[in-house]
């Protein structure tokens, strides 16, 4: 069996869904191969290669991948997938957009958000906000796999892949367009990948008082900072902080919730965190059913009083 990681990257160094899903790719065979379509991402393959188990970099380069748009990622995997029992996607944006594609034209079933490889046909994934586990088995040719990062350990460093350069095919044509976008720029940790999250709810109660109370605790914890569905619906905090089932899946070491009843789609977003600490006015709240630590009392006193002790 040999499999393909599509990686996600910035151009210059891999995304860190990426380290994870090369891992759960490793769970299925030796033969990696990673391939890495951008622009001036010498870096990004650079960084592929040297991740242990990775056997072959396929780098393409072309302002094409410029944006990493997904109608020209999924043709680009097309021209190449018959020589992949496996082709796997992180579970995040990028992936989302690339493999439905990619499923459509290759006519094959994809299996979303795997948190388990039982075995080369075998899968598992959540359903139900999390509250169930499927087994699924195909029998497609070629299987198409969106994995959970937050399900796989990531990928250590220490290897040396072969880079091998790839043409783009001349029938892959322009079918979109990338007109601009809005990042959050932000010294805080990435979302996804911090280690300690605080993310506030609608018991927060205003914008203003997440940037007065939910911030600083996050910066006095070098955190990153999240959001319920709630409280980004609201206009408390931007889309990008949203943690939940239509929102980021997070494990972190320390997940602080603060100001959030615990509603099933948020709970599937954070509940593999390692230790959840719940602050909440409501000793009824569901979100003490799944935290470790359990504060019930007004927020507005609590966390003010905790971030000056951890500051001091």
């Amino acid at each position: 069996m040999t499999i393909l990681v599509i990686a996600e990257h910035d151009h210059s160094s891999l995304k860190s869904a990426t380290f994870n899903a090369i891992t759960a790719g490793l769970a299925l065979g030796s033969d990696l191969h990673v391939i890495i379509a951008g622009h001036n991402a010498g870096g990004a393959a650079a960084s592929a290669a040297a991740i242990t188990g990775v056997t072959k970099i396929l780098h393409v380069d072309s302002d094409l991948f410029a944006h990493l748009l997904p109608e020209p990622m999924a043709d680009l995997v097309k021209t190449i997938a018959q020589n992949y029992t496996h082709i796997i996607a992180p579970a995040t944006s990028f992936g989302r957009n690339v493999l439905p594609r990619l499923s459509a034209l290759l006519d094959v079933a994809q299996i979303s958000d795997v948190v388990e490889i039982v075995s080369a046909n075998t899968f598992r994934r959540p359903v139900y906000a999390g509250n169930a586990i499927l087994t699924v088995q195909s029998n497609d040719a070629i299987k198409l796999l969106t994995v959970r990062g937050t399900a796989f350990a990531a990928a250590s460093t220490g290897g040396s892949a072969a880079v091998e350069t790839l043409n783009v095919p001349a029938d892959i044509k322009k079918r979109s367009e990338f007109v601009s976008q809005e990042l959050t720029k932000s010294e805080r940790p990435e979302l996804t990948a911090a280690k300690i999250v605080v993310s506030g709810g609608r018991g927060v109660g205003s914008a203003d008082n997440f940037k007065s109370i939910i911030d600083p605790l996050a910066d006095a914890l070098n955190a990153a900072v999240g959001a319920s569905r709630a409280a980004v619906d609201a206009g408390y905090a931007p889309n990008d902080y949203q943690v939940g089932q239509t929102g980021k899946i997070v494990a972190p070491s320390l997940y602080i919730a603060v100001g959030i009843s615990g509603a099933i789609q948020h709970l599937a977003g954070m509940k593999d965190s390692k230790t959840i600490v719940a602050i909440n006015k409501d000793p009824d709240a569901p979100i003490f059913a799944v935290a470790d630590i359990g504060l019930v009392g007004d927020l507005h006193q609590i966390v003010p009083e905790l971030t000056a002790k951890l500051k001091a």
